[in-house]
């Protein structure tokens, strides 16, 4: 049990009246009596609040998180006494987690119940805990709090924010996928299946009229061909320190999982099948999954990846992933080059080359970009845009001697990382490459 600010008060402008009492002793045996009164007064209140009943709480915290988003807590409080009660909720929110909501402060009439909905944002990804709440009861004169601990840990999963994601799976089944960027290219090749026949439309080639149906019909009946099923796309994920970066709100990371996670659905719409391996400190295998409902498989996996301090070790993850997919498959290397990694990036990607299709996928740094396109007035402004430069093209040279070796490369900012890696691999999936 705590005083409130009125006992303060009170204490306080009673030392004040001693200092006159001690001006005027004829006033001494007034003060004493008025300290006694006040004393009891004390007693009586704190006596009243510990023999009360304290208020039953109850909490509902939702299984899973979206990284940002937030979610609604629900808190209920109810109040087994007969008056009526003022209180005070604190709830134990994740650590770095944001609730502007809380603490809570309201009154509870006797016999009923307060309930209380207030947003939750947590901002790390993976496994977090909601921690032990407290709850204070104020007295009838308000003179004291008692405290009471309520609730116990809970823990919840907080995922990628994937609205994005979601955003762009509803466009696209409304055949709207111009909207989000997401451009579909006709090209004819060798990687296209037959689907069906059907009528004659104008404009359809010469080629793709079936001679034996249009016999048979007596009216001109073209063949339908639509992309190569059952392929797969490997996700070579790196979660060493320079994955750490921020860009933005988000690590450059988190950008990676979100256009994984887009990638992955329009993948699993195409009928392929798409598996996960990190590197860079971890070593975690997802074997390729299929179908549209493996899409909770994989947020499940990925949800608590995390970047290590440790660095990329591009060789071992090439030699890791070789010996796991022996099948001929998509993989897609999702890092941030730099122009240091030539001597161990070229050979790791040349392994892979050897049996599978290779995409680099790199971010492009934002500070950086920004040093190049800041206008130069002091000396250190110059330093700055030197340093840029060179980096970036040490960067151009390792992605040009790649191409080079018929590895695939794609270096874009990381919030245009998302639709510029789906319209590569529709690009791919169109000209037949795997």
């Amino acid at each position: 049990m705590t005083p409130t600010r009125r006992v303060l008060y009170l204490v306080f402008t009673w030392t004040l009246v001693g200092v006159g009492v001690s001006i005027w002793p004829d006033w001494q045996i007034a003060w004493w009596v008025v300290a006694g009164v006040l004393l009891l007064i004390l007693g009586l209140d704190a006596l009243m609040l510990g023999l009360s009943r304290m208020p039953v709480a109850r909490r509902e915290v939702p299984d899973r998180f979206a990284l940002g988003e937030a979610g609604e807590v629900r808190i209920q409080l109810s109040n087994p006494g007969s008056s009526s009660i003022d209180v005070e909720v604190f709830d134990g929110i994740p650590e770095g987690a944001e609730a502007e909501a809380m603490p809570w402060r309201g009154r509870i009439r006797g016999r009923e119940e307060a309930k209380i909905y207030h947003p939750v944002r947590l901002l790390e990804r993976g496994v977090t805990s909601f921690r032990e709440g407290h709850l204070r009861v104020r007295s009838i004169l308000g003179l004291w709090w008692r405290k009471k601990a309520i609730f116990g840990d809970e823990s919840v999963k907080v995922f990628p924010d994937y609205e994005p994601v979601v955003k762009f799976a509803l466009l696209a089944m409304q055949a709207r996928q111009e909207q989000m960027g997401i451009v579909r290219r006709s090209v004819a090749g060798s990687s296209r299946d037959f689907h069906q026949l059907r009528e004659y439309r104008e404009g359809d080639p010469l080629a793709q009229i079936d001679w034996k149906a249009t016999s048979r019909r007596l009216s001109l009946i073209s063949r339908e061909f639509q992309e190569q099923r059952n392929q797969t796309i490997i996700f070579l994920t790196d979660t060493g320190r320079r994955m750490r970066a921020i860009d933005g709100e988000l690590p450059q990371f988190d950008h990676c999982l979100n256009s994984m996670l887009l990638l992955s659905y329009v993948a699993l719409r195409q009928g392929d099948q798409v598996g996960v391996q990190s590197f860079g400190g971890t070593d975690r295998w997802l074997p390729p999954v299929k179908g549209q409902h493996s899409m909770a498989t994989l947020l499940n996996h990925l949800f608590d990846y995390q970047t290590t301090p440790e660095p990329s070790d591009f060789s071992m993850a090439a030699e890791r992933l070789q010996a796991r997919q022996r099948r001929r498959a998509l993989v897609v290397v999702m890092t941030n080059l730099r122009g240091e990694d030539a001597s161990e990036i070229l050979p790791a990607l040349r392994i892979l080359a050897s049996r599978h299709l290779v995409m680099l996928a790199s971010l492009r740094e934002r500070t950086i970009e920004d040093a190049r396109r800041k206008p130069v007035e002091i000396f250190n402004e110059a330093l700055k845009f030197s340093a840029a430069e060179q980096y970036d093209a040490e960067r151009a040279e390792v992605l040009a001697n790649l191409r080079g070796y018929g590895v695939l490369t794609l270096d874009v900012p990381a919030q245009e990382l998302p639709v510029a890696l789906a319209n590569r691999y529709l690009d791919i999936k169109a000209a037949g490459r795997l």
